[in-house]
């Protein structure tokens, strides 16, 4: 893996952040989407204040491709925190929890909502803006909502780079925009988590280093699928470099260019295409960070004789004290 940090922002992330900034005032609600699978690394640090004084629904995407058990903890993280007051857990392929989305919307807005319909204003439509990092299914999501091919889907990231509102049938009005990331990564790993899910181009960083990390992903967070997937023994796994799983890969699908070499670059394809397409299995590589566990308060009766028992010492202590003093 190179030393230096992962970094890809084209130009029109700069102008994306500034459409954000000066349309914010006109919608009621914002979707933020994050990949499912790494919810961490895919939450723009810089969303939450662009969007700062609106209220955000926060969107787990693709969830059919996640672990449902640790897409499941990110929901009791998220819940746990106030900025995830709003979550839900989506596929726009399977359809699962877009039809929650709306009951959500109106959870959201009940006070603003109200206050239109105090004032005779049932029938306004609600404005959302979605957005979210590059590849993280925001035009995937206006189409399901809208019923129809709206916004323009591809698997790569950037393809969208211009907003557009789109109407749906639930009343609420679209504003998709395009796909940003920030500046600089701090963290590598995020660069990396990035890189592997498609969220950057592939092409920013050598396919065979690409892969190589991802196995060194999945077999840190799903041993048994990977090594069930690549008929690989884990047991002869456990000091190996990324780029020797890799080559574990290959080695087992037969992967060889003239001359009886490991083709490493097709086992990097391979490798690739199948997480992102949940052949490997249903895979996150990021899991909640743990909350710290506060000690539970004592109960009445417990403390009651606690208290006592303290008393009891302290005045057999004052007794003791008084016969050495006499």
């Amino acid at each position: 893996m190179p030393s230096q940090t992962i970094q890809w922002f084209p130009g029109h992330m700069a102008k994306t952040r500034r459409l954000m900034k000066e349309n914010l005032a006109l919608v009621d609600i914002v979707f933020e989407l994050v990949d499912a699978r790494i919810p961490q690394s895919s939450r723009n640090p810089e969303i939450a204040q662009l969007t700062e004084g609106k209220p955000v629904l926060t969107l787990l995407t693709k969830a059919s491709l996640a672990d449902p058990a640790v897409t499941k903890a990110w929901m009791q993280h998220y819940s746990d925190q106030n900025d995830g007051k709003f979550t839900l857990a989506i596929d726009c392929v399977t359809g699962e929890g877009m039809n929650q989305i709306e009951p959500m919307v109106k959870k959201a807005l009940a006070e603003k909502l109200k206050r239109y319909a105090d004032k005779g204003m049932q029938g306004r439509r609600i404005k959302a803006m979605i957005v979210g990092i590059p590849n993280v299914g925001k035009s995937s999501l206006v189409n399901r909502l809208s019923g129809g091919k709206k916004a323009r889907v591809e698997d790569r990231p950037g393809v969208t780079t211009n907003k557009q509102w789109v109407a749906t049938k639930n009343g609420i009005d679209l504003l998709d925009m395009p796909g940003v990331l920030w500046p600089k990564f701090d963290d590598q790993r995020t660069g990396e988590n990035l890189a592997v899910t498609g969220a950057i181009r592939d092409g920013i960083l050598d396919i065979e280093t690409l892969a190589g990390i991802l196995c060194a992903r999945l077999y840190e967070n799903a041993t048994d699928l990977f090594c069930t997937r690549y008929k690989l023994d884990k047991t002869k796994l456990t000091d190996c470099k990324p780029h020797e799983l890799l080559e574990a890969v290959a080695r087992k699908r037969g992967f060889l260019v003239s001359g009886g070499e490991l083709d490493t670059e097709r086992a990097a394809i391979i490798v690739l295409d199948e997480f992102r397409g949940a052949k490997i299995g249903r895979i996150s590589l990021e899991k909640p960070p743990v909350a710290e566990k506060k000690p539970a308060a004592p109960k009445a009766a417990e403390t009651t004789k606690e208290t006592e028992a303290a008393k009891e010492q302290v005045g057999a202590a004052e007794n003791t004290a008084e016969e050495s003093h006499d």
